[in-house]
């Protein structure tokens, strides 16, 4: 699944947040702890230590940059947890706008399945209030 929004700021600007996981905590909901190593932008080979609350449950994911587009997206899968992966995207749309996109793979397991559709929307939807959030931060920051 994935979820975009536009953001009305250069993408240069936009790489500099979701390319570093130290400031997920400043726009994704529910991220209490992201230890990335090594901190700042990523690259391949970059860890995370992922503390997260989602649907009322606490997780903690650890995490793999698996690849690197410098400037434009990356990709990440999880190394124990759940089984996900993901990754994230900046496209300039002008000199001062972008879209971003968040990328999302979860393989649920067992009894999990039966909640599949709810917990589809339920990440869409944190996605979406997340792009959201990235967006009002970035602008109220400017």
């Amino acid at each position: 699944m994935h979820a975009s929004a536009e953001i009305a700021r250069p993408a240069a600007e936009i790489w500099q947040m979701v390319a570093d996981f130290g400031q997920d905590p400043r726009w994704r909901a529910g991220v209490t702890t992201m230890a990335p190593d090594p901190p700042g932008l990523v690259v391949p080979g970059t860890t995370t230590d992922e503390a997260i609350r989602f649907a009322g449950r606490p997780y903690l994911i650890c995490g793999l940059v698996t690849s690197v587009v410098p400037g434009r997206e990356f990709a990440w899968r999880a190394t124990s947890g759940l089984e996900v992966e993901g990754g994230r995207a900046v496209i300039p749309l002008d000199d001062d706008r972008c879209r971003v996109t968040m990328f999302l793979r979860v393989r649920l397991r067992g009894v999990q399945h039966l909640r599949a559709p709810a917990l589809r929307r339920m990440l869409r939807r944190k996605m979406e209030q997340d792009l959201t959030r990235l967006g009002e931060l970035v602008v109220t920051r400017s």
